[in-house]
């Protein structure tokens, strides 16, 4: 028990960092223009649908990929894709260098990271590495999605995330695909010293699904990288967002968007209790709700009516 509560306790570090990393980035990725839509669109809740049906079909062809065995096709387009979000993250935490006009030293931090978690692929490198990713995309996606969008996406994802899990079963196959490419698309924390997610990789001790590394002998708890990156969209969106004062100095942090961080980790408590007792559980619902919940808490704290904070006072 207690090294189950030292794990669950790493858990809610991790995405605590995710939470604050993505908080730290709002304010230089919006200076920067990384905005993915025009500020006349991000209000707009057709940018959720369109981000679900990419979900969608990239959930098809990575499946497809593992049953065809191409699975290094798959780690390919994941690499690529991680140097590409941490490039943007060490592009404004990093002094400008540039050679020839190309951001030399973002550049390189973001390759160094890939290739050392590509190398050596222990826990701790992959954590680092989904940590610097996971704060990189909720910022991006939430300069991009006003509050309206990302409570419409965490909506969607969460009945999806549950059907995918209890129903079709789907994810758990996906999971149990990317566990094997042994990178940071899962957080791992592990529940002993000496535990080696290498060692245990290569025994093939480290199967897993979107929230959980389940059987009688656990030695790690894993939980989905998007797990902890889509409720913080909203957390970063209601920063971004929001015109009210922050909470933490040298954070764009106003009450609503603290709020909603808190109920975050508080559904996450609740889910790691949950895959403590010995099953595996769909994460979103329990996250995506804590954190809507938890900023409508706040907003409503904040003076702020339920239908401006929704988002939908435009449409009554």
């Amino acid at each position: 028990m207690n090294r189950t509560a030292v794990a669950v306790g790493g858990i809610i570090t991790l995405f605590v960092l995710v939470q604050v990393l993505a908080l730290a980035l709002v304010a230089p990725f919006d200076a920067a223009g990384y905005q993915a839509v025009p500020d006349g669109q991000t209000d707009n809740p057709v940018n959720s649908l369109v981000y679900i049906a990419g979900i969608l079909v990239a959930t098809g062809l990575m499946l497809l990929a593992f049953r065809y065995d191409a699975d290094s096709l798959v780690r390919g387009v994941i690499a690529l894709s991680a140097t590409y979000i941490c490039y943007y993250v060490f592009s404004v935490l990093l002094p400008p260098v540039s050679v020839a006009g190309i951001p030399v030293l973002a550049l390189a931090a973001a390759v160094a990271l890939v290739a050392a978690m590509l190398a050596y692929p222990e826990w701790y490198v992959i954590d680092t590495a989904g940590v610097v990713m996971g704060g990189g995309a909720a910022g991006l996606f939430g300069i991009s999605f006003g509050v309206l969008p990302a409570v419409v996406l965490l909506g969607i994802l969460a009945v999806y995330d549950a059907i995918s899990v209890y129903g079709t079963e789907h994810m758990l196959d996906l999971a149990d695909g990317v566990m094997n490419l042994r990178l940071p698309v899962v957080l791992v924390m592990p529940l002993s010293p000496s535990y080696s997610f290498i060692d245990a990789m290569d025994d093939e001790e480290g199967a897993t699904d979107e929230s959980d590394d389940t059987d009688g002998e656990r030695d790690a708890f894993f939980i989905g990288l998007g797990d902890a990156v889509m409720p913080t969209v909203l957390v970063a969106s209601v920063a971004h967002f929001s015109d009210l004062p922050t909470l933490v100095p040298g954070l764009d942090a106003p009450l609503p968007a603290v709020t909603a961080a808190i109920g975050m980790l508080a559904g996450l408590l609740v889910l790691m209790r949950l895959v403590a007792a010995g099953r595996a559980h769909a994460g979103l619902p329990l996250l995506n709700g804590g954190a809507i919940g938890g900023y409508l808490v706040g907003a409503l704290a904040a003076g702020i009516p339920l239908v401006e904070a929704l988002g939908v006072a435009s449409y009554l």
